[in-house]
């Protein structure tokens, strides 16, 4: 399981967006978001940094 923290992910939007980002690599991670703490936990075959360029391609902030 791989988790980031995307500090400008704000709105059910952005959460689409990560998701639809992340499935195009890997039709078959398994997304889960928390806007709150602003972290994505992504369960996938792809490794971390494929995953973390994916996220940052769609136009956002990784830590």
């Amino acid at each position: 399981m791989l988790e980031f923290k995307v500090p400008d992910m704000a709105c059910s939007a952005c959460v689409e967006t990560i998701t639809k980002a992340v499935c195009q690599i890997d039709a078959s991670a398994k997304v889960q978001t928390d806007l709150d703490r602003k972290t994505v936990s992504i369960e996938s075959q792809q490794p971390e940094e494929t995953v973390k360029a994916a996220i940052v391609d769609a136009g956002y902030t990784v830590e």
